[in-house]
């Protein structure tokens, strides 16, 4: 297992002193996220493996170049899986491009997020500073909200070294079922049924197709489909694989994607285009939106939430929801105490940062 830790900090080092700007390269499977990348490439792929796996302390401890494909083979073998469902994109995604782009799969408002079962993170600053936040299991806490300001930061507060996770069970029986509905309806259904104490771990509605996925142990969704009814989906595997993975063709169809995550109840946007929803209504997506401009960005904060131009248009453009002034001066703080001369993967996230 090779180690690289050293050799990484010393270019940043190197790179502060000439102010020469960096591109985090991992597996590249994300380069489509984010504002278009800028700077020389500082590739950290090679710099992989497990560190540690303690399967009855239910903590996983990886690199950050370790193929997500690699540590859910080895952690399956003891029937325990990453809850937070990453997706693997072609089985070539990596562990640190995903805490980086903060990215969690259909069962997020079930199982939780990302950032709910990161308990450490050991990265490099804009300095070159190895800095550790959090620790290896659930009772150290030291630095564990530090440690998740990286989820999602696109990389630029730091370089990820290495991250320890929290790790679940696999479910003992999984199954999934079907209902021809409205999208209103499917709306209130999917609210009405997550308030309730059932083994609900996915949710998605498309043309009219309402799925509800269960995860638990034999009873508890045998129980479940029986107060719950509808229809057996024979395909489901492959239907949760392919949302996870963004690889129905609702995706692939798109020329720009739009993420627009909004409070669960709100009523169908009503908006030009394709939709599907994910998250329990929490999380639209919407696919040949005829306009490329702000109208996306106005709606969904009108609604409580926000959005991003997930895939496609303009990368040169600001992609993420306009941060207000008080959100700005934050994230500015933050980059500045992280990364002062601002060599990271400058404007990844936003133009200014």
């Amino acid at each position: 297992m090779i180690d690289l830790s050293q050799s990484l900090s010393d270019a940043i080092c190197e790179a502060e002193s000439s102010l020469t700007l960096l591109r985090i390269v991992g597996s590249d499977t994300k380069h489509f996220l984010g504002r278009q990348p800028i700077g020389e490439p500082i590739d950290v792929s090679k710099h992989a493996g497990i560190i540690s796996y303690e399967p009855t302390e239910l903590s996983l401890t990886v690199k950050c170049g370790s193929l997500i494909s690699d540590i859910q083979e080895e952690i399956n073998r003891s029937g325990q899986q990453l809850p937070f469902e990453p997706p693997n994109y072609n089985s070539e995604a990596s562990i640190g491009g995903t805490i980086a782009c903060g990215l969690s799969g259909p069962a997020r408002p079930y199982a939780g997020s990302l950032r709910d079962f990161l308990l450490g993170i050991t990265c490099i600053n804009g300095r070159g500073e190895i800095l550790r936040f959090g620790g290896q299991v659930m009772k150290n806490v030291a630095g564990y909200d530090a440690a998740r300001l990286m989820a999602g930061a696109m990389g630029t507060l730091g370089l990820i070294l290495d991250a320890s996770f929290k790790v679940l069970p696999v479910p003992q029986k999984e199954r999934t079922q079907i209902y021809d509905v409205d999208e209103k309806t499917a709306i209130s259904w999917m609210n009405k049924l997550g308030g309730k104490p059932l083994p609900i771990t996915g949710t998605c509605f498309f043309e009219n197709e309402l799925r509800i996925r269960l995860s638990g142990t034999e009873a508890s969704v045998t129980s479940a489909v029986k107060e719950i009814g509808g229809t057996e989906d024979p395909n489901a595997e492959k239907f949760w694989i392919e949302l996870r993975e963004q690889k129905l063709p609702f995706f692939e169809k798109a020329n720009i994607l739009w993420r627009i995550i909004v409070p669960p109840a709100v009523d169908p946007l009503k908006l030009p285009g394709k939709s599907l929803i994910e998250w329990g209504g929490g999380l639209r997506w919407l696919a040949r939106y005829p306009h490329e401009d702000d109208s996306v960005y106005r709606l969904s904060e009108k609604l409580g939430g926000h959005a991003t131009k997930f895939r496609g248009g303009d990368r040169s453009e600001e992609v993420e929801h306009p941060l207000s002034q008080q959100m700005f001066t934050l994230h500015h703080n933050l980059k500045l105490a992280f990364d002062p001369a601002g060599i990271l993967n400058p404007g990844r996230l936003y133009r200014e940062l």
